[in-house]
């Protein structure tokens, strides 16, 4: 499997019309394994890295691309999506596993490899 990243790849498709929050609500409905990232974020990078050696090639999307510059730097009080709270982010099966401390949580607990199973995106 491929890790498009926003603004190419098949799948990631632009509504123009679709806000930034509502995209990302898309995203990680479509993809069953998805990280929200910044390209300059060493939490991010390792994030990856684990997902990678244990085999799955997650999406990642890089918010500090421009089409989610808009989303907002801290949370407010109608907005459950915003870049700060975002990122490092990842998405097992539509559900938010946290930040990278809770994704080492889940691994070392031995819970990450059969999540990954459980909604496809690795095969043992």
């Amino acid at each position: 499997m491929s890790s498009p990243t926003a603004g190419g790849g098949s799948g990631l498709s632009i509504d123009e019309e679709e806000t930034a929050e509502t995209r990302i609500r898309r995203l990680i409905s479509e993809h069953p394994l998805i990280i929200f990232s910044r390209s300059s974020c060493c939490m991010c990078h390792v994030m990856k890295k684990l997902l990678v050696t244990i085999g799955v090639h997650p999406t990642v999307i890089e918010l500090d691309d421009h089409e989610f510059a808009s989303l907002p730097r801290s949370p407010s009080h109608d907005t459950l999506i915003s870049s700060q709270n975002l990122s490092p982010a990842v998405f097992i099966g539509g559900t938010c596993v946290g930040g990278l401390e809770s994704l080492v949580a889940l691994h070392l607990s031995g819970h990450l490899v059969p999540k990954l199973v459980e909604v496809g995106v690795l095969l043992v």
